[in-house]
């Protein structure tokens, strides 16, 4: 599984020969790549604020992958006609999405739609992204992303998506004032128990402005065996 962090919450996946982009979001100091260079497969939207979703209008021939509600908007504003299962998903389900599976999890934060605030997008979600499908049993040979969304840290970080989904890395959000911090991505990283966690969503405006050694100190004040790892703009870490 490769994982390409295009700044704020933009995160290109591919798994085998699926390609999947979340919340895709270029106009960000942290990436130079303008978003006609990619062709998703399946759009992921965790939300509907426009630092989630102002270039989803890029990928009409994508299927989209995000609540009911935020489908049908992205179908009727963003030129998208397909689906995943035809009709979008919620939270707590698992999509077939070609060859990765696709769970819903729940995020704290709000989701109204940025440019027709009479438009409700939800519930916002985080996304956990796996090769194989999730089922009670353990599965060492299973890799698994999980993408928090925008949220606040949350307790389901340690009792649902730890133990069942078991994400092998963990994108964070990091850069407070929306989201939590550096002290609240930290916990997060000890909660999730993935082998590697990544800082997003923080440099994009001034109110998220961090040092993001603040977010490294506080992985390991937490106790997390997780390795903070702080990507540049762009760059591709490959998750085996």
């Amino acid at each position: 599984m490769e994982l390409t962090w295009h700044g704020h919450s933009t995160w290109h996946v591919v798994v085998e020969d699926t390609e999947l982009l979340v919340d895709p979001y270029f106009d960000n100091p942290k990436t130079a790549v303008d978003p006609e260079e990619l062709d998703p497969d399946y759009l992921l939207l965790t939300h509907g604020h426009s630092d989630h979703v102002a270039d989803a209008d890029a990928y009409p021939d994508a299927t989209v992958v995000a609540t009911p509600e935020l489908t049908a908007y992205a179908q009727e504003h963003f030129g998208q006609e397909e689906a995943v299962g035809g009709m979008g998903m919620n939270l707590g389900g698992t999509a077939e999405c070609g060859d990765a599976w696709v769970t819903m999890v729940r995020a704290d934060h709000t989701n109204g739609i940025d440019n027709d605030p009479d438009y409700s997008g939800g519930m916002p979600a985080g996304f956990v992204i796996g090769d194989k499908k999730p089922t009670q049993e353990s599965d060492p040979d299973c890799t698994t992303f999980y993408h928090a969304g925008d949220t606040g840290l949350m307790s389901e970080m340690v009792d649902v998506i730890a133990p069942y989904l078991e994400p092998d890395a963990a994108a964070l959000p990091a850069g407070d004032h929306f989201t939590m911090g550096p002290a609240g991505a930290g916990i997060a990283a000890d909660w999730v128990g993935a082998d590697v966690v990544f800082p997003m969503h923080y440099d994009t405006f001034p109110p998220i402005e961090i040092d993001t050694r603040e977010f490294v100190d506080e992985v390991k004040a937490a106790g997390a065996a997780a390795e903070p790892l702080v990507l540049d703009g762009d760059e591709t870490y490959t998750l085996e």
